[in-house]
């Protein structure tokens, strides 16, 4: 009988920062592993943009990929991107239960055997599949193991009607979990602030089934979160088994041409740790009160600047799930672009961030938080001011700044609706970028920099756990 290569099944949730993950994922498993087959069954609220296909375009002949049939946004009800997303998985489950069975279960000729699904948060709802095809079931997890830790304990949490009355945003007292620092409710994930909201309801719901998988792989490595790491592996619960495989990064942005190929000319020719790079990730958004105050506060400080500027919304999330149609400079303080000429370098919408943050004149990087872009920066030696905006971001705004000390973050001013004025944000500008504190956290993020390094290195402990889980997986298919 003819061996089979073993297959994965890879089905991530909509947003761009959902599908690099898994993408960054699948290339490492083949070029470390190249036995293997993945193919990505991606559900999708529209159709993919350029940029992802792209990413398509440039995958390695062992990755394939199937666009699932598009979800009528008017069948979403909901607001908020959370729910959003995860209904949009729902809907997709016929057509990917259809997919697989002509990919894998209807044709006996096939050369590949499907092993495993890998899920991710909210594609979690596919896990029936998984088992109706009698597929071991793994999540990808992207972000740290400290938010991971919060999902395995959240419904027990939820249970505590005395301690969380309405929400997490009402913790009288900071919440210590095993081997992690304190968090403040108000910094724990954004959905789970207001029992009452759908996308509470939605992630008490993935975090119950987090149980029921065979395996979950985070974006996070040994060194970086070895106290939490520690404390799941000799956790009395039954958790299923945690490998650790990262930092998964891009190692190049896609689509450099135009304003962002200039953005990189200019860069170019700045001083070595001169710029502070500026940029709210791939969907965040300011109000125009604090775009204002941010912009008036770069200029205020007197350093330079690359800034990735979106138009302003009353949402933070407002840009995930939908590119804006508006020019986002139209939106900057009057006279701001000519006055700051030479000083600073403002770019629509997107940047090569990759590029930008390995350029040895970037100097800081002011961050939204989401994990990507933290694990960037901590690669790539810069240190931060964390600026949160939504989902894991708070959480992980306190790891940088209260446990790896590598970031500092503005305070926002109470009677503003907590807007960060100027002042604060020159101050802060100035402490990472001149001051003794700067350069402290700068000797920090090199010291990260080196263990992430490390962990990726041949006999590093992100490349074992990989060759581990591969090995897994090949048992799986009798290889």
């Amino acid at each position: 009988m003819e061996r089979k290569n073993p297959c994965i099944a890879m089905v991530p949730s909509p947003g761009f920062s959902h599908l690099l993950p898994p993408i960054e994922f699948s290339k490492r498993l083949v070029a470390h592993h190249p036995h293997f087959h993945i193919t990505f069954f991606i559900p999708t609220l529209g159709p993919p943009s350029p940029t992802t296909h792209s990413i398509f375009e440039s995958l390695p002949p062992q990755i394939d990929f199937t666009i699932l049939p598009q979800i009528n946004m008017e069948d979403l009800k909901a607001q908020d991107p959370e729910t959003q997303i995860y209904n949009t998985v729902t809907l997709s489950l016929p057509s990917l239960r259809n997919a697989l069975m002509s990919s894998f279960f209807g044709s006996p000729t096939h050369h590949h055997h499907l092993v495993a699904m890998v899920l991710d948060f909210f594609s979690v709802a596919a896990l029936d599949i998984a088992k109706e095809f009698e597929l071991k079931s793994y999540f990808l997890y992207p972000s740290s193991s400290t938010s991971l830790f919060f999902c395995f304990h959240f419904p027990e949490l939820d249970e505590d009607h005395e301690m969380v009355p309405t929400g997490f945003r009402d913790l009288s007292q900071p919440l210590k979990l095993p081997g992690c620092i304190s968090f403040q409710g108000k910094d724990l994930p954004s959905p789970v602030q207001e029992r009452s909201s759908e996308a509470y309801k939605i992630v008490l719901l993935a975090c119950q089934k987090l149980r029921l998988l065979d395996g979950i792989v985070v974006n996070s490595f040994v060194d970086l979160e070895r106290d939490v790491i520690t404390a799941l592996l000799e956790s009395d619960h039954d958790y299923p088994r945690v490998c650790h495989v990262g930092p998964i990064l891009r190692t190049r942005s896609t689509n450099v041409s135009g304003s962002n190929s200039e953005c990189l000319t200019w860069l170019g020719n700045q001083p070595r740790n001169s710029v502070l790079y500026v940029s709210f990730g791939s969907g965040g958004t300011l109000s125009q009160d604090q775009l204002d105050e941010l912009a008036l506060g770069l200029e205020m400080s007197g350093h330079k600047f690359l800034w990735v500027v979106r138009a302003p919304s009353g949402l933070a999330n407002s840009a995930y799930l939908s590119a804006q149609k508006e020019d986002p400079l139209d939106y900057l303080p009057k006279g701001f672009i000519d006055r700051t000429k030479g000083q600073g370098f403002v770019v629509p919408s997107w940047a090569p961030q990759i590029e930008v943050l390995s350029h040895e004149s970037t100097g800081g990087f002011l961050t939204h938080c989401g994990w990507n872009s933290t694990l960037e920066a901590i690669v790539y030696g810069k240190p931060m001011i964390v600026w949160p905006l939504f989902a894991e971001q708070g959480m992980n705004a306190v790891m940088i700044t209260e446990q790896f000390k590598v970031g500092v973050r503005p305070r926002g001013d109470e009677n503003k609706n907590g807007i960060v004025e100027r002042e604060e944000v020159a101050k802060v500008v100035k402490i990472v970028m001149e001051s003794d504190e700067g350069r402290e956290l700068r000797r920090r993020t090199e010291v990260l920099k080196d263990a992430a390094a490390e962990a990726l290195s041949e006999d590093g402990s992100s490349t074992k756990a990989l060759s581990n889980l591969a090995q897994e997986w090949s048992n799986l298919s009798g290889i």
